[in-house]
Parts: structure tokens; C-alpha cells; sequence
């Protein structure tokens, strides 16, 4: 049996805390006021499905029909490592959590018209090397993909109501691909040892996730949605061109963490990704000229 999230079509739905439950993989933070009901059924996580939703996320990019908007600017990335606070197994990825009460550590720029601040940053992957991405290129899909989530202060006074609110979250995303060993990735693959474990925690010291970003700034963007429920359309994406590459040894000790809790029957945390969305006539944009593609 797999744990899968049932979704209620209206997102601002106050649902109640279902006793034994983990915080929404979303707002991570307790009862959770995102709209989303924990329900174990024999399929998987990625079969989570919203109704009527028209900007839902991840999508295909194709690179011919990306628009190239010469008005898009470099994302501006600043990031303190001493805002890091700690990495835990949430029961469907690993996470590294923010500070995020000051402006210390976010992201501006780009397509985005306010600061936003970083929150969290965690991964989706598959249980083999050919699959693991939740966005894909022409059909190319890689084997784990990075989200480093930001919120729009600016516009929201607290992280749970810009979850649900236009323009509220920005979601900075890095395909991994397999090749040299990553020396900051591994600092943190150090670590997994100790969260093996849903809801299991460990300190963190100093980490400037920065180091997990691509030398290249191309980027593509999109208007879509969260990845999990509560799948709130509030998501601006930017999605990095160039992926950064990772030994095969370091993804495959993303696999060895577990999604069932410390006494229960193992389930190996693997494919903890979504399928692909139909775009629905949205448009997506470059930064970078077709040609520029490497």
C-alpha cells in the first residue's frame, strides 16, 4: 500500500488534522489549512489529481514552441547559509528548511516583480537512473530534479496564505544529471543516514544552496502549480536550462531513504515524482535565444 493525497476541488477548503497524519508535504509546518486529506490507497503519489485545474504542474517543455522574451532579466540569487536550519525525511522527500522571518535568503529578478524568500529546498527522483524529473525537455526526462521554493512576502504576510495565492511562490527548479560527483551535494547525502526514517530530523549547519545551481543563467518560465497538494495554481516556475551533474552513488542515496516511519514495513521513497500536466495554451518563455541551446 502506497499513501497517496486525496484532493478536494476547492482549494481554500479548511479541512481538519487527521490523527497519525505527517504536516501537508506543502506547508510542512502542523494542521494543515492548504485543503488536502491523507488517504492510503495501492497507487501512487504522482496519480494525485486535481479537477478543473488549467495551470497545473509539471509540464513537457518543448524548446520550439518556448518564446524567446528579450525582456526578461537574469534571476538575482542571494542565499545566507546561516539561515539553514535542518534536513528531514517528510514521508515523500528529503527536505532542507529556511528561516524565512526576514528577507536574509531569496530570489528577485527574472520574471518574478517582487523579492521572494526561500523556505525550503527538496527533491523528486525515480527509482532508476532513466526517470525521476518531474519536468522534462522534448520528452527528456532526468533522473531527480531540485525545487528550491520561495514565498512572496511582499504580497502575502505569511507562507501558508501565499501557498494559495496569485503570484505567491516562485519555485526555482535544477535538473541532476549523472556524471561527476557533486562535492555540496554530498554534504548533504552525508546526512541521509540519520533521516533514513520518515519524520526523522537532523540539524544542519551553514549551507548556501547556491552551490546546487548551474554555472549557466538561462532559464525557461511558466505560470503553474504546486507538485503536490494541495496543487495551488500560485506557482511562478523557473525552470534552470543547464543541469547540474551528480555522481550515480549520490542519487541512488536518495533511494535508500524509506517513506514508511521507523517500526513499520519499509517502502523505499522512489518515483516520489508527478506525470507531466497538458499545458492548456499557456505560453512558456525563455530567456534565451533557441539557438543558445547546448
Amino acid at each position: 500500500m502506497s499513501t497517496v493525497w486525496a484532493v478536494p476541488s476547492g482549494l481554500d477548503s479548511q479541512v481538519c488534522w487527521l490523527a497519525g497524519c505527517p504536516p501537508c508535504p506543502v506547508c510542512l509546518t502542523g494542521p494543515c489549512s492548504c485543503g488536502s486529506v491523507r488517504v492510503s490507497l495501492p497507487v501512487s503519489l504522482g496519480q494525485v489529481s486535481k479537477s478543473g485545474g488549467t495551470r497545473q504542474s509539471p509540464i513537457n517543455i518543448q524548446r520550439r514552441d518556448s518564446v524567446y522574451d528579450p525582456h526578461l532579466q537574469p534571476l538575482r540569487v542571494s542565499y545566507d547559509p546561516a539561515s539553514c536550519r535542518c534536513i528531514w525525511n517528510t514521508g515523500y522527500f528529503f527536505q532542507v528548511e529556511f528561516d524565512d522571518a526576514a528577507e536574509q535568503s531569496g530570489i528577485s529578478g527574472g520574471p518574478l516583480e517582487n523579492h521572494y524568500r526561500l523556505r525550503q529546498f527538496h527533491f523528486h527522483w525515480g527509482a532508476v537512473d532513466e526517470r525521476g524529473s518531474e519536468h522534462t525537455v522534448d520528452g527528456h526526462t532526468y533522473p531527480a530534479e531540485l525545487h528550491l521554493v520561495h514565498w512572496n512576502a511582499a504580497k502575502y504576510p505569511a507562507y501558508e496564505e501565499a501557498v494559495l495565492g496569485e503570484k505567491g511562490l516562485a519555485v526555482l527548479a535544477v535538473f541532476l544529471q549523472v556524471g561527476a560527483r557533486h562535492e555540496a551535494l554530498q554534504r548533504l547525502v552525508d546526512v541521509l543516514p540519520e533521516i533514513k526514517h520518515k519524520d526523522m530530523r537532523a540539524a544542519m549547519g551553514p549551507f548556501n544552496p547556491s552551490c546546487l545551481l548551474p554555472a549557466c543563467q538561462d532559464y525557461w518560465t511558466y505560470s503553474g502549480s504546486l507538485t503536490t497538494p494541495p496543487l495551488a495554481e500560485s506557482v511562478t516556475w523557473i525552470i534552470q536550462k543547464q543541469p547540474v551533474q551528480v555522481a550515480a552513488s549520490q542519487v541512488s542515496a536518495f533511494r535508500e531513504l524509506l517513506f514508511s516511519p521507523l517500526g513499520e514495513e519499509e517502502e523505499f521513497m522512489v518515483d516520489n515524482c508527478r506525470p507531466r500536466q497538458p499545458l492548456m495554451g499557456r505560453r512558456v518563455r525563455s530567456s534565451f535565444r533557441p539557438l543558445k541551446w547546448g
